[in-house]
């Protein structure tokens, strides 16, 4: 699937990405992700998108917080490949 990025990495108080929609630990390893992972990403976004509001605050994605959803991920897959 292609990435939904829209090159706006801005996250809310949720972590959600302002531009695409997506949580953070659905940007991290995108290529990485299974088929299943990419459609429930979509209904994800797809949802979110519906019940958009504004972002109180926003922030840039930092480097500690990538690499957390990033282990995140890595534990996930772990967990599934066992």
């Amino acid at each position: 699937m292609e990435s939904p990025c829209v090159a706006c990495c801005r996250l809310n108080e949720e972590k959600v990405c302002v531009g695409c929609y997506r949580h953070m630990d659905e940007i991290v390893d995108w290529r990485k992700k299974t088929a299943q992972q990419y459609q429930q990403i979509a209904a994800n976004i797809a949802q979110r998108k519906a019940s958009w509001q504004p972002p109180l605050q926003q922030s840039a994605m930092t480097q500690d917080e990538w690499l957390a959803a990033r282990e995140r991920n890595r534990q996930q897959q772990q967990g599934v490949q066992q």
